[in-house]
């Protein structure tokens, strides 16, 4: 096939997207559609590698492979390379771990499906995946192993026409069923081969139904339409719109459009910025990400503007001194050059290092030991809680969870993922042979009455703290209820990022929901609030904890990187003044349940923070096992403080027996 400078162009414009997107969605919103371009453009170039072959009846499935194995593997292997070697010097054990296992999916060609299984992709998460972005080189590489397959087999039954006709038809179902998955299951549609398969074929058929005998004016307004369509979905589509979903037909369709119009001397496409970034793209998207994550890890500045550069460079060396190797093809094909081929060996040496990386714990000897025990504690959770910590779409009659003896019920601990996390901390203060503790605990779910949580189905938290209050108030009436909640997240917002004046909009409301926080809101929390408390206070003594302060930061992760690249021991803290302002409304509400309830108040802060700071970690070992959430080490801490109120509860109860 002549070399299509317009396609060379196409490539271009959709790596600029996508680069300009990763290190900043504000400029190009809709950017990673220049993904679904890149699909368009390798569903067009291998259709017309097979069915040229199939037309001459000279196609080899196993040459064609190892075509595909040359061009790919070697720039993908040596950004694997790198990142293992970088990662050895710089990234903690868990990080490494995480590392090796991507590398090994990556490698392999299933990173899509092991992101689809961790995360979605927009998740904030995912600037902590090295490899994020080789999701699409494993989809592509699964349209590699299969399209082949299948028109070889259909050509032992069919014509080349019917074929044809039979992948129009595919298309259209693929794009049905794409729409379809979209909606219903919107993470696995992202990332999986099933929803993307029809953008390749869109591309396929943009080689088999070909315009005949355009005009240049036709093919010039061909091209512009395709160009104004992607540039339309680059800028009006964003994170915020379900993806691959029906508004993938618009850069797809405009993909088409430009492969179609077969347009040479474009001033879009063939000027020579465009056709050097084009010749360069596949070694700038691989190299890109790793850099966007870079500066994410190192919590760089404005980075994009130091990023970008960079990603372009090391794009144009790994096309100079990598891509632009010529990679023999197979002489035969039998044993011997198969099991010599270099890519074949790329895979293997680089899987069995990633792999053994993932294995050994991401080799835990190559750093001192502070930053082990820093990292160990984001999995230092409870697990005596772990069996009955529901989630907000869990059914509502989910069983409480009893430990220790249950024939002796001491106390009672309900609440949200705040209440799990100082479980252990409650607990220990008991003697769990002879005493038991129920607990009520469900991540996202405050314990209020009424209270609706705006991301998860209404009916779940609502519906459990009624059915739990009724228990409560007559299965265990006159137990001591410990009421704990991370009630500030739900008004003003709780991402581990947020600062203390950003006013996010509130997760939860009771009559409808609400876009920013507007004194209807405050006062309707405050009633249904102060009525929950008083309500339950009439049946049971209630212990309500003040918040946890929130860090801001993952601890463990912070600390942990603190020791391994300073190599000292260092802590993580919140100024005091910080924590008063996240939470002065909660603190005057929960002052008026005392007053107007008789509720008694755990002050944590006591604890956890002195006049001037709060403490997310001491003498370099984290009290949280992420930004907010207490470890079992952490939660501990305040034992004294359940132990103290248990014990004045105990002797204001024999006073008044006596």
């Amino acid at each position: 096939m002549k070399f299509r400078t317009d396609i060379n162009g196409l490539r271009a414009i959709a790596v600029i997207a996508v680069v300009l997107f990763h290190f900043n969605p504000s400029w190009v919103p809709g950017g990673f559609a220049g993904v679904d371009v890149f699909f368009v453009i390798s569903g067009f170039l291998m259709t017309g590698l097979i069915f040229r072959g199939l037309e001459n009846n000279n196609f080899s499935i196993i040459n064609f492979y190892v075509a595909r194995a040359n061009r790919i593997i070697p720039a993908l292997s040596v950004v694997c390379l790198a990142l293992l070697v970088f990662g050895w010097f710089y990234f903690t054990p868990l990080d490494y771990r995480t590392l090796g296992k991507h590398v090994a999916s990556s490698m392999g060609f299933v990173s899509n499906i092991i992101y689809w299984r961790e995360s979605g992709y927009f998740d904030a998460a995912s600037h902590s995946k090295w490899l994020l972005h080789t999701w699409s080189l494993s989809v592509e590489w699964q349209f590699y192993m299969i399209y082949p397959v299948v028109l070889v087999l259909l050509k032992k039954c069919m014509s080349l026409t019917n074929i044809k006709r039979l992948l129009v038809v595919g298309t259209v179902v693929g794009f049905v069923f794409s729409v379809y998955a979209t909606y219903r299951w919107p993470n696995p549609a992202y990332f999986l081969f099933p929803t993307r398969a029809w953008e390749m074929m869109m591309g396929g058929l943009a080689f088999l139904y070909p315009l005949q005998n355009l005009k240049e004016t036709s093919k010039k307004y061909l091209e512009w339409i395709g160009i104004a369509l992607i540039l339309a979905s680059y800028a009006f589509i964003s994170k915020d719109n379900l993806w691959p979903g029906y508004l993938a037909l618009i850069p797809v369709l405009g993909a088409y459009l430009i492969i179609i119009a077969n347009r040479s001397g474009s001033l879009i496409t063939d000027n020579v910025v465009m056709q050097k970034v084009g010749l360069w793209s596949y070694s700038i998207y691989l190299w890109h990400w790793p850099v966007v994550v870079f500066g994410y890890y190192f919590e760089m500045q404005h980075w994009e503007w130091i990023g970008i550069p960079v990603s372009v460079v090391l794009g144009f060396c790994s096309y100079k001194f990598v891509e632009s190797i010529k990679f023999p093809a197979l002489a035969s094909i039998s044993f011997k050059p198969i099991a010599t081929l270099k890519p074949l060996w790329m895979v293997v040496s680089i899987g069995l290092v990633s792999s053994f990386v993932f294995i050994d714990h991401g080799i835990e000897s190559r750093v001192n030991k502070r930053v082990v025990i820093a990292e160990n504690s984001a999995l230092d959770r409870n697990p005596l809680t772990e069996k009955c910590f529901y989630s907000p779409t869990d059914p509502v009659d989910s069983k409480p969870c009893i430990i220790g003896n249950k024939n002796n019920i001491k106390a009672i601990i309900i609440g949200d993922s705040h209440a799990d996390a100082l479980s252990a901390g409650v607990l220990s203060a008991f003697n769990l042979s002879n005493d038991g503790v129920v607990a009520y605990l469900r991540w996202s779910c405050p314990f209020i009455l009424g209270v609706k949580n705006k991301h998860y189905p209404i009916y779940n938290c609502t519906e459990s703290n009624y059915k739990e209050f009724k228990e409560v108030t007559t299965k265990y009436k006159n137990i001591p209820v410990f009421v704990i909640n991370r009630t500030s997240s739900y008004i003003w917002g709780q991402s581990e990022k947020a600062r203390i004046t950003d006013n996010n909009s509130p997760g939860v409301y009771f009559t409808k929901p609400y876009n920013a926080v507007n004194d209807t809101l405050l006062n309707e929390f405050t009633n249904k609030y102060l009525d929950t408390i008083c309500k339950l206070e009439k049946t049971n003594p209630v212990f309500i904890t003040t918040p946890t302060p929130e860090m801001l930061f993952n601890v463990p992760k912070t600390i942990a990187k603190l020791s391994l690249l300073k190599d000292k021991e260092e802590n993580i803290v919140l100024p005091k003044d910080n924590y008063i302002k996240r939470n002065k409304y909660v603190l005057n509400l929960m002052d008026k349940a005392h007053k107007e309830c008789g509720a008694t108040i755990l002050d944590t802060s006591k604890y956890l923070c002195d006049d001037k700071a709060c403490y997310g970690s001491i003498k370099g070992h984290p009290l949280y096992y992420d930004g907010d959430h207490l470890s079992v080490y952490g939660s501990k801490f305040l034992t004294p403080l359940f132990k103290s109120a248990l014990n004045n509860h105990n002797r204001n109860l024999n006073g008044e027996r006596s």
